[in-house]
């Protein structure tokens, strides 16, 4: 099957700063996948390449199979950017006329329901609308273009937790229904695990941990035990030793396993053995550049990391 969004080799420079380089990935269609990084790692670079509003300076990049931009899947592109641009003078209904214009597949009823149901004063100037409502308005429009990409820069920043919330169930409902594969920027660690199944993390440029939700956290542990260093050897069944902590008497380890189903009393009874989430893990490979994995489910970078 194509992949929605896929990147070899690719890098975007400015001048002599790279804010992008080397950046393979391969996004499944049908995702809904989580974008993050600290600031500065290439996110928002990464989203304009993939719509087509940048161009790359090494390697490619291509969006089901065909060039961004291309006429041929342009129409297959929705983004909202990270200040939801919306023109000025317009409301959402002159807006819903302006989408029917440059889109041949717009659904100018579907946006209006939606803002009505969420209830958005479809005939008020842009400006005269909060903060969440005019996101709500940028995702409305993205969403009436029927897209089978939506690429999401950090639309949620600036909303207060309720309109995020509310963000959020209009993305999930607006996409249950067509198969849409969404990438979403954020911070919002919490946001992102209630509603992403795949994780794309970025760091300096590069992608450092990529695969699915599920998958990710069934193969990492957090181990608690007597002090080890890497010194004292390998653990039984650990591949990867992400982030380490110590204590007078005690260390903590996050661990990717061997095996996503490690078998009981693993892997020895001196450590116990936690479950993680997917934002204890996103923290501790962003806490060490060095530590992260290729893509695909099992094949190591580089490890390290200390606290």
């Amino acid at each position: 099957m194509t992949a929605a969004l896929e990147a070899t080799g690719l890098g975007r420079r400015y001048g002599k700063h790279w804010a992008l380089k080397d950046c393979t990935l391969h996004l499944p269609a049908g995702r809904i996948a989580a974008l993050v990084g600290p600031n500065g790692a290439g996110k928002s670079t990464l989203l304009h390449l993939a719509v087509g509003l940048l161009g790359p300076s090494s390697g490619t990049v291509s969006v089901f199979g065909a060039t961004p931009g291309d006429p041929k899947v342009r129409g297959d592109v929705g983004f909202v950017a990270q200040d939801t641009p919306l023109y000025p003078d317009f409301s959402a209904t002159e807006l819903a006329t302006l989408g029917t214009k440059l889109n041949r597949r717009f659904d100018r009823a579907l946006m209006l329901e939606r803002l009505n149901g969420l209830n958005v004063a479809v005939d008020r100037p842009v400006p005269a609308l909060s903060g969440g409502q005019r996101a709500q308005v940028a995702l409305a429009l993205a969403l009436a273009k029927r897209p089978r990409l939506l690429l999401l820069d950090e639309p949620v920043a600036s909303l207060d937790p309720l309109a995020r919330r509310e963000f959020l169930q209009a993305l999930m409902g607006g996409v249950a229904d067509e198969g849409t594969t969404i990438l979403l920027s954020s911070h919002l660690l919490g946001d992102l695990e209630r509603v992403c199944d795949y994780l794309v993390l970025l760091q300096a440029g590069r992608v450092q941990v990529l695969g699915g939700v599920d998958e990710l956290v069934a193969q990492h542990r957090l181990l608690t035990g007597p002090l080890w260093t890497r010194d004292a050897g390998s653990i039984n069944g650990v591949a990867a030793v992400v982030r380490q902590s110590h204590t007078e008497r005690q260390t903590t380890l996050l661990v990717r396993t061997d095996d996503s189903a490690p078998a009981p009393g693993w892997p020895d009874p001196q450590w116990t053995v936690s479950d993680v989430s997917l934002e204890d893990i996103i923290l501790a490979y962003l806490a060490d550049a060095g530590a992260g994995t290729l893509p695909g489910p099992r094949n190591l970078h580089r490890v390290g990391g200390s606290a």
